[in-house]
């Protein structure tokens, strides 16, 4: 958890201790009814996934693969986020997304108002089935957000019930994090995959 994030809900009074623990999460927030929960509920910060939708026309949606579709798009589900003092952490699934994503969050989300985390899995973890976001494509893409934005970057990872699943390494972080696909990793990213082991 970050410290901006942590002081924003201190200093609004919505967390009695400065501790993460505090901090109320609603993940998977990729549709209107689960996003109008959310939003009048005890909810702090707002998770959502992103993906560009699978037919005309195509725009950032909130949805998670392998859906294609959904009842909501990214701008307005950034409309109905802006009327209300919660922070928004959307987790990019598809690199075909990130652009025209960070153009809206650009446009709409001008003043840092609220706490603003951007989330993908640039790196194969353990048991990970799913192809990582490019790694220096995604951190060019989101080199213009405002500097109040997180960046959270994640390794792809896999878990099957009833078996010991494999877990990290320190020579995963290590092999993927400095000489992995797509070249170096920034240290600040790589300094966010540390914090998450």
């Amino acid at each position: 958890m970050s410290e901006q994030t942590l002081e924003y809900f201190w200093s609004r009074r919505e967390i009695m201790k400065r501790n993460a623990a505090e901090v109320r999460w609603s993940h998977a927030v990729n549709s209107r009814s689960r996003l109008t929960e959310a939003l009048t509920g005890p909810t702090h910060m707002i998770e959502a996934d992103i993906v560009m939708r699978g037919r005309d026309p195509k725009e950032p949606i909130m949805a998670h693969p392998p859906d294609t579709e959904s009842d909501i798009t990214l701008k307005e589900w950034l409309e109905k986020v802006k009327e209300y003092n919660k922070g928004i952490k959307l987790d990019f699934k598809s690199m075909e997304a990130v652009f025209p994503s960070v153009v809206l969050l650009e446009e709409m989300l001008t003043q840092p108002s609220c706490p603003l985390w951007i989330n993908a899995d640039i790196l194969s973890g353990p048991g990970g089935t799913a192809t990582p976001l490019e790694p220096q494509a995604f951190l060019s893409a989101v080199r213009t957000l405002p500097t109040h934005a997180v960046l959270s970057l994640g390794w792809t990872t896999g878990w099957t019930a009833g078996i010991d699943n494999a877990g990290y390494s320190w020579n995963m972080v290590h092999s993927n994090s400095m000489d992995g696909p797509g070249g170096n990793v920034n240290t600040s990213g790589l300094t966010a995959l540390q914090k998450r082991i």
